[in-house]
Order: structure tokens, then sequence, then C-alpha cells
């Protein structure tokens, strides 16, 4: 089986970098990163936990024009008609720049829900926040709508997101200002995070001027055949594709770094221990890269399993190698190592089932 990108892909990887590029540049990062400080900062120096939402709707919505979020959907749907490798080649792209937002919830609901949310989410017109409880919830505050996947006991024909019911087939779909959610303190300033309540709320109607509704799964044709399993498995492998991204450009970071940064007379990247740091940083990357885009193409949940694992490994341990050829200069707010660190740990955390992917893997070791 080969794993390479073929042309086309390769073709559309580019193309979105030099969207990204364009419409999200490390300028526009920067400026994201110091009014989110700005807010946490507040005025007369009082600590203020959270903010205004730090998603440009404007950029949101040309995404939603390049296909970003309807990469999957059929052709004669509006969609782009491409599948599960290019998604993650696209994601790959957002979390080199780490772009913000509800990313992986909005493009799920493009490909997997029908109705208004759909093609709301699929133009780029609605964020659709993913709940995955009891983990964090990203970006919530911005979102228009949740989309929570619930937890499925073995020979349960239901599922529960605390004491709220998610139906027959573990999925539900929520107004966004009505899911219960304590906001709560995010080391990413980039990503605003709520904790879930216990108790889900009532079906109602969506705000933001979609006139779209938001049901229990099971409850409503909107979320008709939405596999919970399928969605997770997808959610882990394009939040891995996001680490992969940050992890392929701190260790871009590095090596830049390392010719550029003169000690001695001569770059520090002819030095033996920063030669050693980033070869690791470039194993780990390629592994990550390699398990990702394998998972990918067959769709197995132990290869996606293993992949979300290195994914995540290469991204917080690439950051910190990262940092660690930065020396002083990478510890300075001003330098976007920490960035990367910060988005990496949320990234982790935020999808709650680190042990079921362990667990799996250990399984299907033994058998």
């Amino acid at each position: 089986m080969d794993f390479q990108p073929t042309e086309d892909q390769e073709a559309l990887r580019t193309g979105v970098r030099e969207l990204l590029a364009g419409r999200f540049p490390r300028e526009a990062l920067r400026a994201a990163v110091d009014a989110g400080d700005a807010l946490e900062t507040g005025s007369g120096g009082a600590s203020v936990v959270g903010g205004p939402p730090v998603v440009d709707r404007v950029l949101w919505r040309e995404l939603g024009e390049a296909g970003f979020f309807a990469l999957r959907l059929p052709e004669a749907d509006g969609g782009v008609g491409l599948g599960l490798p290019e998604a993650v080649l696209v994601f790959e792209e957002a979390g080199r720049v780490l772009l913000p937002g509800p990313l992986v919830g909005t493009h799920l609901a493009a490909t997997h829900l029908t109705g208004p949310v759909a093609a709301g989410a699929a133009a780029g017109e609605l964020l659709v926040a993913l709940a995955l409880p009891p983990a964090p919830v990203g970006h919530l505050g911005a979102a228009d709508a949740v989309l929570a996947l619930g937890e499925l006991g073995a020979g349960e024909p239901g599922s529960q997101v605390g004491s709220g019911e998610l139906g027959g087939t573990g999925v539900g779909l929520f107004a966004a200002d009505g899911y219960p959610a304590a906001e709560i303190r995010s080391v990413d300033p980039l990503t605003p995070l709520h904790l879930p309540g216990s108790v889900l709320p009532p079906a109602r109607a969506l705000d933001g001027g979609a006139g779209v509704e938001a049901a229990s799964a099971g409850a409503d044709p909107v979320l008709a055949g939405a596999d919970p399993v399928l969605l997770r498995r997808e959610a882990a492998l394009l939040t891995a594709a996001l680490q992969v991204g940050s992890a392929g450009r701190t260790l871009a970071m590095a090596v830049q770094h390392a010719r550029q940064r003169e000690q001695f007379g001569r770059p520090i990247g002819a030095f033996q221990a920063v030669k050693h740091l980033c070869a690791d940083m470039l194993v780990r990357l390629e592994m990550a890269r390699t398990a990702v885009y394998a998972a990918a193409v067959s769709g197995d949940g132990f290869e996606t399993a293993a992949a979300r694992l290195l994914a995540d490994d290469a991204a917080s341990r690439n950051a910190r190698d990262c940092l660690q050829v930065f020396g002083g200069m990478g510890f300075t707010w001003e330098a976007d190592v920490h960035l990367h660190i910060k988005r990496s740990w949320v990234l982790a955390a935020g999808r709650g089932d680190t042990e079921r992917h362990e667990e799996e893997l250990a399984g299907e070791l033994l058998q």
C-alpha cells in the first residue's frame, strides 16, 4: 500500500498552504494572541477569564468557499468529492499555522449530518464545536452549535453525556448558547475552553440566523445514520493531523534557528547536541505523519489509535525540543514556540480518550 501523496494531493496541500499564508500569516496569529493576552489581563491589571471569540468569521467563510469543510461531500451535494486522506493533508496545514477555531467539529458536521446545519457548516457560515464529555469543549463561545458524542458501552443501545440522554446513536446536536458548560482557563490563548455540565439542554432552535434546529440523535433526521464510533475515530485522526502539522512547524523553526544562530563563531546547528535534538524531532515527525497517513487510508481503529498517540507525542516533544534549540529566546512571549506547546497540550487533552486508545492498542497487541 502506497502512503505517499499523489500529485493532486500535493497540489491540494500547496493550495491550502498558500491560502493560509495569505489569510492567516504569522502577523495574524500574533495579533490574535496579543488580543487574547489583553483580554486575559483586563483593565487595571485585573485577571479576566475568557473573552470574545478569536475565530475570524470572514476567514471561516473563505475556508468554506475553498472547500475546507465540504472536502468529503460528493460533488453532487456541493462538495469537493475527496476522501479522508485529503482531509488529513488539509488539517495538517491548518495545524502548521495554529489556525484557531472548531475545525474538527465543523468538518464532521458538514460531512456526516444533513439539513441546514450541515449546509451551514460546509459553507463556513456555521461554527460547530465538538463535545466529547467529560473533556473540555473548545471554542464554545464562538460556536453556533455543539456536536456531542457520547460513550457507547458494550451492548448498550443508547448513550449518556452526564445525565443527559443522547438517544439511540450516541450523537447529539445542540444550540451552543444553551449548552451547559462552565468557562475555564485555557493555557492556549487561541483556544477558549468550557467544561461540560451534567445535564444536556432540550432540543431547540439555533441562533445565528440559520434557522436550524438542534436535536437528540434518533429523534431527528439531521442525525440519521451518524455513527459515534466513526465520528470519534475521525475526530481523533483529524486532530492527530493538526498535531502533525504543529510538529512539522516546530521542526522547521528549530532547524532554521540552528542555522542562523551563532555561538563561538559558528552556527549552533554544527554542534552535535543540537544536531541530535533536530534529528530526534524529524524521527518523531515522520513516525507520526506516516501513522496518520496510513490510518487515513485504511480507516482502521487500531491504526487510528496508534496515530493519535504518536501525533500527540510528536507535537508535544517536538515543541519542547524546539524550545531547547531556541534557548532563552524560546521562553519569551514574542517567540511562537510556547504557542505550539500549549496547543499540543490542549489538543491532547481535548478528546479525553487517551486511555481508551492505549487500552485498544494493548488489547490488539495481546491477541
